[in-house]
């Protein structure tokens, strides 16, 4: 069995470089798709399809930034299409929009609404499960009504069901099955792949059959979203990374925690802490909160956190954005497209040094 890579297996070895600072860093491309003529200049950075983070209010803050976010699937039709006329009349676009759907009917009825209004051509086709044959005819049916859609479509990991996605329809194939910090696929089925090598062997084969892919999961710094871009991700999806701030969808959770210090009259301190939750969607809590709850025939490939508070979510684009500048001055590349010709991997067990936890909370 050939050895498997996640993104700590992995540092990127930096080489002589002409790029003498951050700013002079491109970090958008053009974005050329195999199945329409449509070209968009943008960043890599898509939020995750999930409840938590495929939000309006996340897709605006991307937008700013000409990042991409996919919307989750929870909104009605009319609230999607209200949102797609405000958006276009702020930012003159609905490019960096893409409409989350799955293969329930009534997804299907709701994407058809959206779709004829003419305000968005970009889909998000996701199901856990992209292998099962039923997710690849209704990938077909997607592109044969609609010829004109950039569509994204997933979940996979292998090569050989990328191409078969591609060639049905797919512009881009998301890769990813089990690398979420609240998904437990790999826990309950033992089913998954680590996602560096996962995202190296299905990019290899989109770039031959000329389309692209998303790296789905895995996500827990700025270097692991380098580290996809590196290995060829065409777009990085993030849920957890993204989690937890003004834009996050949840409500705000507000608990009294004791500090364990007294005052003078040797009373407890209280704290005031803030969390907004954030749950997979194969979730038995998830099940409950958006459908008829948990089947009987499946158990909960998902899991729920109260993610601590952290405000607004400029702060984590930033740091994607000055990682990536800085690895391409590490390694030469002056624009984004470039950034993956030039890196090569070392193989490490380890990356950091934890002393005083640095590394823990990053």
């Amino acid at each position: 069995m050939k050895e498997q890579l996640d993104f700590d297996d992995v540092m990127i070895i930096p080489r002589n470089s002409c790029v003498e600072s951050r700013k002079d860093a491109i970090i958008t491309k053009p974005y050329k798709f195999k199945w329409t003529n449509k070209v968009i200049e943008g960043n890599p950075a898509i939020a995750a399809n999930m409840a938590t983070t495929g939000t309006f209010a996340m897709a605006e803050e991307l937008q700013k930034h000409q990042m991409f976010c996919a919307l989750h699937k929870h909104y009605t039709a009319e609230e999607v299409i209200q949102f797609l006329w405000k958006n276009k009349h702020d930012f003159g676009t609905n490019d960096y929009i893409f409409i989350g759907t799955g293969l329930r009917p009534t997804d299907f009825e709701k994407l058809k609404k959206i779709m004829k209004t003419g305000l968005c051509q970009n889909i998000c086709l996701d199901a856990p499960n992209g292998y099962i044959q039923g997710f690849v005819q209704h990938l077909n049916r997607l592109r044969t009504l609609f010829p004109e859609a950039i569509i994204m479509a997933g979940n996979v990991v292998t090569p050989e069901k990328t191409k078969e996605l591609i060639q049905q329809g797919a512009d881009i194939v998301k890769v990813g099955i089990g690398s979420s910090a609240v998904c437990r696929t790999r826990t309950q089925t033992g089913v998954g792949r680590p996602q560096l090598s996962a995202v190296l062997d299905c990019a290899k084969v989109a770039k031959r059959e000329g389309a692209m892919v998303c790296s789905d999961g895995g996500i827990q710094k700025p270097a692991d979203y380098v580290k996809a871009i590196a290995a060829y991700a065409d777009f990085v999806m993030m849920g957890g990374y993204l989690a937890g701030y003004s834009e996050s969808g949840g409500k705000l959770i507000t608990r009294l925690v004791k500090t364990g210090f007294v005052d003078e009259e040797g009373h407890d301190i209280i704290d005031r802490k803030c969390y907004k939750l954030f749950y997979g969607m194969s979730s038995a809590f998830a099940q409950k909160q958006h459908y008829d709850g948990l089947p009987n025939y499946r158990a909960s490939e998902g899991t729920v956190f109260e993610i601590p508070y952290k405000g607004d979510v400029a702060v984590a684009i930033q740091n994607l954005e000055g990682g990536l500048r800085s690895a391409m001055t590490y390694t030469g590349a002056k624009t984004l497209a470039k950034f993956p010709r030039t890196v090569k991997f070392y193989k490490v067990k380890t990356q950091l040094n934890r002393m005083f936890g640095y590394g823990e909370k990053e």
